[in-house]
């Protein structure tokens, strides 16, 4: 909002405009009960639009009021009036810390000056429990009275409560600085721990009063970088040129003390601003002269060593210019850095690979937390050490970013939307009808800085303006490849050609019938690029990424000619990869930000029972990647897949805690049903086809179905009496299908354009039970069957993975972490009443929404997997700055 002049703030009248910044508007303004001239800021909405950020600041801002030191700007009050949230504090005339260096470095008897007034403050804000967390050049004022700090206490708030932007600008000035330069200017000043996304505490502050006097002595900043990436390598890993070797007349002493408040680990640094301000005072009284060349009046001296003096400069010139020459000549290989990132307090990542995307200039990450019930989309700078929901995001997935960085696309409800970072509701672009593989939404966007956006929707890759409006169809499936559905498009830099995914039924077993292609917006043409079950990723620094059997690759491609043109090289191992979604879980900006999550092989599983009250026993089959447990129908048995080098189907009995391969033909062989009389296992196979063979391994596999309903089929469930098997057809919109036995001819059981997954049998066989995107995200409901009647929706707040109790009268399905019951009656008409909570724990859940679990015969016990304790801890994204820059130095040592 902007304040005219006259306008009243309680007793306080607006004068005139000061500046504008990250944490509000700034106005000069008069007290009229005091008739004082006093500096008002006015909150941004992210601050006053949340009830218990506004109650929690007025408890801070007494505490940050009562610091009264004469090197801090004073708090005066806080007001709310009309909406609106503002502070009144002193106002100061003169010229900040950072408007100041644009002239150069400062005197070192005006370094020691402010920098002891500023320590002095610190040491009083911390004594108090304040840490700044902000300390830059632009939080300091240089005042007649000497340096003021400026903004306490709301630099922590504005990292856990203001949309997600790294803009933190002066409050009290005027700044042309850009969107990059911002970044960088706040970046440069945080600690390896911020940079972590670890806990700040006041040493946190120490290292940004370093850098802050590093910058004052020798007018360079200690961390310099030409990308955010660079910048947070060498805070985390280079340690900055001596203050003395830019400055030679820098006391060592101050030297030093500087290069204890940049030292990498807390621990290493100056413990406090106290003893920090004592050491300062120690210098400026002339403790460090020794080293300080002495000055003198005395013409006839300086004169008499004129020639002497002249030879060594002439000396330090010769070796300087020779330094400068091999630097020049050698320039300083930039370090590869690695570190993770966790999910916020209290949340778990969504387990869709695609629930990760890092903005084109490599300073933030777009994440998914919770599962199908409760997803919602968060930004995390990595210059900051918490992340920001965005509000109205609910239902969120596979987020991709607008050019500039300043939007990030996503899908929710069967559309395509937009939010700006900066704040505000988000904006919906177009319909996107489910396709194939991603949980109801579709599989990917891809957004050009011509303002396209291209994205997947009914298995094609379809293009919508950014504005907003109808889109139409850019691919078009090829029978003769057995395609199924165009996937994860992305624009290659002439925002015309474009990479994506064919995705073929074979996708599964190997066959190469899916692969990556380049297409353009004026061409229905489409060049092979890669044979890949997973899509590729192009970086400017010519690079096509993509993944093998876990392993992320790097291949040079030339994105002019559009080939490839050397050989791939590993980059990262175990990525999570879901061969069924055709995506791994890692994204890459052009500036060298490569982040990723781990899956796969490092995460065995556990078969534990869980009872309804959620205790739990840990069954003695040995830890495997389990996928979707099936008990058999006496429940001594439990058949389930095993993914690991391959995937197969196994049985384990549990009387004789004996685990034993069942299939061998092929090398995918994925998500058994048990007939109704135990004696077979119906499984994917072969090409997404559905097999059936018997329990005992007595006898091969046979196929279900024949023709063109016999690929990309995954079995639900089957009649009570064995005679018809529901089943949900994995193309581009998910169907459920009834295959009757006599004829195997499988027939639609609702012809719907909505997403419908993971169909069961009621134990009377007259119900079906499924999970259907319907209302815009994942709820279950039961049709009769075979029909006709109505429908019910079960769930109220979300719902997955829905399983009768074989006892009947009693529907489970999971919500997120937690398992729901649900009571119903089918007399005289079905009823459903409230669902309840049994428990709730960190089991396995499907992305599918098929069962990841099964109930025992008599409905009093669960068969959930767990992960190990290894695979417990909240998952991690990995980040590695400049990764493409060991790359090339790998290829320059091997062609030296």
């Amino acid at each position: 909002m902007s304040l005219n002049a006259g306008t009243r703030l309680g007793p306080h009248e607006i004068l005139s405009a000061i500046g504008a910044g990250g944490m509000g508007e700034v106005y000069k303004a008069r007290d009229t009960r005091l008739d004082r001239i006093v500096a008002i800021k006015v909150l941004p909405t992210h601050l006053a639009d949340r009830s218990e950020l506004r109650e929690r600041f007025e408890r801070e801002a007494k505490t940050i009021a009562s610091l009264n030191h004469p090197h801090i700007c004073t708090l005066f009050d806080t007001g709310h009036q009309d909406d609106t949230d503002f502070l009144v504090m002193e106002y100061l005339e003169g010229e900040t810390l950072a408007q100041r260096l644009l002239k150069g470095p400062l005197p070192v008897a005006q370094v020691l000056q402010y920098a002891i007034e500023i320590a002095d403050a610190l040491d009083k804000a911390h004594r108090k429990g304040i840490t700044h967390r902000d300390l830059k050049p632009g939080n300091i004022m240089l005042t007649k009275s000497g340096a003021k700090l400026l903004d306490f206490g709301l630099a922590k708030l504005k990292q856990e409560a203001a949309p997600a932007s790294s803009v933190s600008q002066l409050p009290t000035i005027q700044s042309a600085i850009t969107g990059e330069g911002t970044i960088l200017g706040t970046l440069q000043y945080m600690a390896p721990e911020q940079v972590e996304g670890k806990e700040a505490d006041a040493r946190t502050d120490i290292f940004a009063f370093g850098a802050v006097v590093y910058e004052m002595a020798t007018g360079k900043k200690a961390f310099e970088g030409k990308s955010s990436a660079s910048v947070m390598a060498k805070i985390l890993e280079a340690e900055p040129p001596s203050m003395s070797s830019l400055t030679p007349m820098t006391p060592p002493a101050l030297d030093r003390v500087v290069k204890t408040c940049l030292a990498k680990d807390p621990d290493e640094r100056w413990q406090t601003a106290g003893d920090l301000c004592r050491e300062l005072k120690w210098i400026a009284e002339g403790g460090s002269q020794a080293g300080i060349p002495a000055s003198t009046d005395s013409a006839s001296t300086w004169k008499k060593y004129l020639p002497w003096v002249a030879a060594i400069a002439l000396a330090i010139a010769v070796v300087a210019g020779t330094a400068l020459y091999m630097r020049r000549s050698t320039p300083a290989a930039i370090k590869t850095v690695r570190f993770t990132v966790g999910p916020p307090e209290k949340m778990e990542f969504n387990t869709n690979p695609a629930f990760l995307s890092v903005s084109p200039d490599g300073s933030k990450l777009a994440f998914v937390t919770g599962g199908a019930a409760d997803r919602k989309l968060w930004i995390r700078a990595l210059d900051s050490p918490t992340a920001q929901a965005l509000p109205g995001t609910e239902d969120a997935s596979n987020p991709f970013w607008s050019p500039d960085s300043q939007f990030v696309g996503f899908f929710a409800r069967g559309e395509v939307k937009k939010i700006a970072i900066s704040g505000g509701p988000p904006q919906t672009l177009t319909q996107a009808p489910s396709a194939n593989a991603a949980g109801g939404q579709s599989a990917g966007g891809t957004w050009s800085r011509e303002g396209m956006i291209l994205f997947t929707a009914n298995g094609t890759i379809n293009r919508v303006s950014e504005a907003g409006g109808v889109s139409s169809q850019v691919t078009t499936l090829d029978p003769s490849k057995s395609e199924i559905a165009h996937d994860w498009p992305q624009f290659l830099p002439d925002g015309n050609h474009f990479l994506f995914l064919g995705y073929g039924s074979g996708t599964q077993t190997g066959a190469g019938s899916s692969a990556v292609y380049v297409a353009s917006l004026d061409s229905k043409e489409r060049k092979l690029i890669l044979n890949s079950t997973t899509s590729a990723l192009y970086v400017l620094s010519g690079y096509l990424l993509f993944t093998r059997q876990g392993t992320l690759l790097a291949q040079p491609f030339d994105a002019a000619r559009l080939q490839l043109t050397g050989e791939a090289v590993p980059i990262a191992q175990r990525v999570q990869t879901a061969g069924v979604l055709g995506r791994s879980a890692f994204t890459a900006s052009d500036g060298g930000v490569l982040a990723y999550r781990n899956g796969g092989t490092e995460a065995p599983l556990s078969l534990v029972w869980i009872s309804r009250n959620g205790t739990e026993q840990r069954l003695n089959a040995p830890t495997h990647n389990y996928v979707l447990p099936r008990l058999s129908p006496d429940g001594q048995r439990v058949a389930a897949g095993i993914e690991e080098s391959e995937s197969q189907i196994w049985t384990y009995d549990l009387s004789r805690d004996a685990l034993t391969r069942l299939t061998f033909d092929g090398t995918s062989n994925v998500d058994p049903i048990w007939t109704p009389d135990g004696k077979r296992i119906v499984f994917k196979g072969n090409k997404n086809r559905l097999f059936w063979q018997p329990a005992d391994g007595s006898g091969a596999a046979e196929e279900l179905i024949s023709g063109d309903l016999s690929t990309n089929n995954v079995p639900g469930s089957w009649s009570p009496d064995g005679q018809e098997l529901a089943l949900t057809q994995d193309r581009a919109i998910r169907k459920i299908w009834i295959m009757p036995l006599k004829d195997r001819k499988p027939h639609l059981f609702d012809d719907s354009p909505l997403y419908e997954t993971a169909p069961r049998f009621s134990p009377d066989g007259h119900w079906i039970a499924y999970a259907s995107n319907e209302s815009g995200r994942s709820e279950i409901y039961v049709r009769p069957y075979p029909g006709p009647g109505g429908k019910w929706q079960i769930s109220n707040e979300g719902g997955t993975e829905p399983v009768w109790n074989p006892k009947g009268r009693e529907l489970f399905y999971r919500n997120g972490p937690k398992m729901m019951a649900v009571d119903y009656s089918s007399q005289p008409t079905f009823s459903a009443g409230k669902p309840k909570m049994l428990f709730e724990g960190a089991y396995v859940p499907t992305p599918r929404s098929f069962p990841d679990y099964d109930v025992s015969p008599d409905g009093q016990r669960f068969l959930m997997l767990r992960a190990t304790e290894q695979a417990q801890a909240p998952a991690q994204i990995n980040v590695v700055l400049n990764w493409d820059e060991e790359l090339k130095q790998k290829n320059q040592a091997g062609k030296n």
